[in-house]
């Protein structure tokens, strides 16, 4: 099996002006693309080339000897997961059901969204900032280093924020809480949030 770069679920501009289309092509085209790159050249004669994405992942997660290739796999599964995250015209509040649930958890949809933003920009260097629900189906915030995701701890991924430099810093610079601010309160596709919890 050839692993694909699966297309964005929107137009390369669709995110603006909060994401720049000039962001999204080099995050999306040169970023993504070389992590697709190198994972079909990791495992070309290896045991798992025909395997699909998630198991590669799994096999390989906790490997030193694999570390290449759950990289280069977690990699590529966490931007796919990320772009379907976003949406033009998003942010703003999920159903009624789903923020009753978020206030459960962390007492009001503000305070879930500090929570979340504290989570992604206290991630020191490269990572991610993740919304999660465990096997009984509780929510949790955390955050991952470099390419580490949630399914190889045993937790469902249902909203995932990108903090490695690369995905903020043409149009932010240096300015990570400026880019979590803009991500929670403009981009967030949260009928993709959602649709992911365990049934």
């Amino acid at each position: 099996m050839t692993h694909q770069l699966p297309p964005l679920p929107y137009e390369m501009n669709a995110l603006e002006p909060h994401i720049t289309a000039n962001t999204l092509s080099f995050h999306y085209g040169k970023h993504h693309q070389a992590y697709v790159t190198n994972l079909n050249n990791l495992l070309k004669d290896h045991p798992l080339t025909a395997a699909p994405l998630e198991e590669v992942i799994m096999k390989s997660a906790g490997k030193s000897d694999m570390m290449g290739i759950f990289n280069n796999a977690a990699q590529v599964w966490n931007h796919t997961f990320y772009w379907h995250c976003m949406k033009s015209n998003g942010g703003g509040m999920p159903s009624d059901s789903f923020k009753a649930k978020l206030e459960a958890t962390f007492g009001s949809f503000e305070k879930f969204c500090e929570e979340f933003k504290q989570a992604a920009v206290t991630q020191f260097g490269s990572g991610w900032a993740w919304l999660v629900a465990d096997k009984e189906g509780s929510l949790k915030i955390l955050k991952t280093g470099n390419a580490d995701l949630p399914m190889a701890h045993g937790v469902t991924a249902l909203l995932t924020c990108d903090v490695w430099e690369h995905a903020y810093y043409l149009d932010f610079q240096n300015r990570r809480p400026d880019y979590v601010d803009t991500f929670l309160k403009h981009l967030i596709n949260w009928d993709f949030v959602e649709s992911q919890l365990p049934q």
